[in-house]
């Protein structure tokens, strides 16, 4: 990163901060149809990967990436996540209905809600996933298994996003850049780990 110039009010991290959140803002924007999340998601990530080999990470570069993205792949990416969130809320409202074996059925589809969102998650941040979701699930479901901190860290930074969005609702809507963040240092940090080896 290149250090603050002489009369520059915020340093390149404040800069990098605020081009974030207006990334986080667009992706909200492209989210909305909730067909277009992965790819919304994954278009963040790669829009913030580009910072660390000096390429802008603007809401303008964000939307021109994102229109070369949505592609049947990528739309089939989407129903496949809305489908397997509304089976999550499914089998969570038969738990609350109070069927007998109820809170180890609820437990146990948590916990693999959790690894699917895990599995999800690292996915989007993936290179692959700009052309090949399949490419970037198959690496994203070794990459939990592998890297359980790293999955650790995803989990933390969706309930951070959602306790931000819970605490103050306009922060809904910025809270996809910080995740993305996070998202793409963990797969960073997974690779970085990897070349070490």
């Amino acid at each position: 990163m290149r250090t603050q110039e002489a009369g520059e009010v915020f340093g390149p991290r404040m800069t990098l901060f605020a081009d974030v959140l207006s990334v986080g803002l667009a992706t909200s924007v492209a989210c909305l149809p909730l067909v277009t999340a992965p790819a919304a998601l994954s278009t963040a990530c790669a829009v913030l990967r580009g910072a660390g080999q000096d390429r802008p990470v603007t809401a303008g570069r964000y939307v021109v990436l994102l229109r070369q993205r949505l592609r049947a792949g990528d739309l089939l990416a989407g129903a496949v996540a809305l489908a397997g969130l509304l089976l999550f809320a499914a089998d969570l409202a038969l738990a609350g209905a109070g069927l007998p074996g109820a809170p180890l059925f609820a437990v146990t589809a948590a916990v693999i809600g959790a690894c699917a969102a895990v599995v999800g998650l690292r996915a989007c941040a993936r290179p692959e996933s700009l052309t090949d979701w399949r490419a970037a699930v198959r690496g994203a479901a070794r990459d939990a298994v592998a890297d359980a901190g790293g999955s650790g860290l995803v989990l933390l930074a969706v309930a951070t996003a959602a306790l931000c969005a819970w605490m103050l609702l306009p922060l809904a809507f910025l809270a996809p850049g910080p995740l993305a963040l996070a998202l793409t240092a963990v797969d960073v940090r997974r690779s970085a780990a990897a070349s070490l080896q």
